[in-house]
């Protein structure tokens, strides 16, 4: 907490803002996606949005993370906008994953040589289908109140899940899923309940005060160079999941 505090008193006093730059990249299958890039660094942070959002509604968060020294891609999902897939007549819920690889292998071929995804609803449970697809490419994976849909039985990097209280989806409470999906996932893992951390409510990337606790997690998490085992917490069971 104390190091994000600094970092945006740094960008306060100093009035940095990262520079946006909109870029496209195409997809395994032939698709074109459309995205925007905050910042200039080696290690890159890919950012999938939720079904409510675009990838502007990310701007907030990647400016903060361009600001401590990362590359923010910030894309946005086929379908939306001007992003497309390349096989047409497929539902563009099958291929998505697609989409979090394609940003992942665009931030390698220019340079980055550590890749992270972060995944907000929606854009989580793809961002885990890319994960356990090419587990190998991704350094660090943080899930903002997702489905929990896929196992994470594959991926050998560090995993941050962040759950809120009173947390649900159209397919009902958020926590019991979240917790196997935890139980399941190699080490090293750690999960975040807000509800422990004076109950503030998990970032949708909404550029509004939900994103206060992502940054709280999400910088030192993003930035630390070796797994810490100790500081690993397993999900409360006490809580009921409510509403995305």
């Amino acid at each position: 907490m104390t190091g994000f505090s600094a970092i945006l008193a740094s960008v306060a006093l100093t009035g940095i803002a990262a520079a946006q730059q909109s870029v496209s990249f195409p997809t395994q299958d032939g698709g074109l996606i459309y995205a925007d890039m905050y910042g200039k660094s080696e290690r890159g942070v890919v950012l999938a949005h939720g079904g409510r959002f675009k990838k502007i509604s990310w701007e907030k968060q990647a400016q903060t993370l361009a600001a401590a020294g990362f590359r923010a891609l910030s894309i946005e999902f086929r379908g939306e906008g001007q992003s497309r897939g390349g096989m047409q007549g497929r539902p563009l819920d099958e291929e998505r994953r697609l989409d979090v690889l394609a940003a992942i292998h665009y931030l390698r071929k220019t340079g980055a040589k550590s890749v992270s995804v972060v995944g907000a609803s929606m854009g989580g449970d793809y961002a885990a289908e890319a994960a356990e697809a090419e587990p190998a490419e991704i350094d660090r994976l943080v899930l903002l109140a997702s489905g929990a849909y896929t196992p994470l039985i594959r991926m050998k990097g560090r995993k941050l899940f962040i759950v809120a209280r009173d947390d649900a989806n159209d397919d009902g409470p958020r926590l019991p899923r979240i917790r196997a999906q935890y139980e399941k996932a190699l080490e090293p893992k750690r999960v975040d309940h807000p509800g422990w951390l004076r109950a503030r409510a998990v970032p949708l990337s909404d550029g509004s005060r939900r994103a206060g606790h992502a940054r709280d997690s999400e910088i030192p998490f993003l930035a630390v160079k070796q797994p810490s085992h100790r500081n690993s917490r397993t999900l409360d069971s006490s809580p009921r999941a409510a509403q995305r």
